[in-house]
């Protein structure tokens, strides 16, 4: 989990269709960048997933108490 880029956030935009100049590219870039250093401690050792395809399956997932 490292900080990204603005080359790697182009892109990301672009595939989600919003696509950004190198500007704007910059400016998340800038933005989020304190919360991916501020997770870099623990990355890795949370126990469950990040990745955000897998955010509808964790929603309907049943837990028994």
């Amino acid at each position: 989990m490292t900080r990204p880029t603005p080359k790697e956030i182009k892109p990301i935009a672009q595939i989600a269709g919003v696509p950004v100049d190198d500007e704007i590219a910059t400016r998340i870039s800038n933005s989020i960048g304190p919360a991916f250093e501020g997770f870099e401690a623990i990355a890795g050792t949370l126990p469950f997933d990040l990745e955000p395809a897998l955010y509808p399956l964790a929603q309907t997932l049943k837990v028994s108490k």
